[in-house]
């Protein structure tokens, strides 16, 4: 693939910083997007596309992206906002919009409100919360990590959070009565460094996870919308929110090679296969040639 043109946008309070790869083909623009995962993230799927043009990015905060102006907080909406200037920088048209995560809380968030900018939006795991039949137990627990960020720093917060993204079916009521995970398990740092601005915990957590969906907005939008989730991780959180989204919507769920991080491979130390993930993905996007 191309070496990729890379470029910079300013919004407000933050600076993002993208990269575009030209492709040779006439397939309509694939963007893709995580949050709080930068561009570094999508560098093997990337690859897998060089018959159109692929534009990554880092949001605000994260990767090469700045966030100077730390009064403004980092919302999904703010996000939303962020891609729909992206997109207007762009000047490629209506793109297709593969997103992960927190990535897809974002992409739902941009069809709600600018809908002509996506031909197809794949929305991969988006952690909405509100939408788990065991919704209070999942919001009791990602109140706990964030005290948990709050009180102890990283280390336990994200040995935390890594448990919970991991489990397995509904939260049961005495979840949080087990004894809390050992940061050193999962070579987290145990001692606390005392910062409290970790792009996912400090700035993302609580707005992602707690984003409220438009869902009559979506559902009407002129996006055709995907959602979408991994064979291995349907059981999991962002997994289980999956079926209950695509329900709501009105579809059906298309199932990814892999979990939660299924498009990751070697490039990106993870044990994924990105050619078989890019190959739903290329025929979730057919028919997107440019007229």
């Amino acid at each position: 693939m191309t070496e990729p043109d890379t470029r910079t946008l300013d919004v407000p309070g933050a600076t993002l910083v993208y990269d575009v790869r030209p492709g040779t083909g006439d397939q309509r623009p694939l963007v893709l997007a995580g949050s709080p995962m930068d561009a570094s993230g999508f560098v093997s799927l990337a690859a897998c596309f060089d018959d159109r043009t692929v534009v990554t990015y880092d949001p605000r905060g994260t990767g090469r992206g700045t966030r100077p102006d730390t009064s403004i907080p980092s919302t999904p909406a703010r996000h939303a906002d962020d891609l729909h200037r992206l997109l207007v920088a762009l000047e490629l048209g209506p793109v297709d919009l593969f997103a992960s995560s927190g990535g897809a809380v974002n992409a739902l968030e941009l069809v709600a409100t600018h809908p002509e900018q996506v031909a197809t939006l794949v929305a991969h795991e988006p952690p909405i919360v509100e939408l788990l039949p065991d919704r209070e137990q999942a919001e009791t627990v990602r109140d706990r990590i964030h005290e948990t960020y709050l009180r102890s720093g990283l280390g336990p917060a994200m040995a935390e959070f890594i448990a919970l993204i991991g489990h397995e079916g509904e939260i049961p009521p005495d979840y949080l009565d087990r004894p809390a995970p050992n940061p050193a398990d999962f070579g987290l740092p145990v001692e606390d460094d005392g910062s409290r601005d970790d792009v996912l915990l400090g700035q993302n957590w609580l707005s992602c996870t707690g984003y409220h969906p438009d869902l009559d907005a979506l559902a009407t939008a002129s996006t055709r919308i995907v959602v979408a989730g991994g064979r291995e991780s349907a059981r999991q959180l962002c997994g289980r929110v999956v079926a209950v989204l695509a329900e709501r919507l009105g579809t059906t769920p298309v199932l990814f090679p892999g979990d939660h991080g299924g498009f990751m491979g070697e490039a990106e130390g993870m044990p994924g296969d990105p050619a078989a993930f890019a190959a739903v993905l290329r025929e979730v996007l057919q028919p997107t040639r440019v007229s």
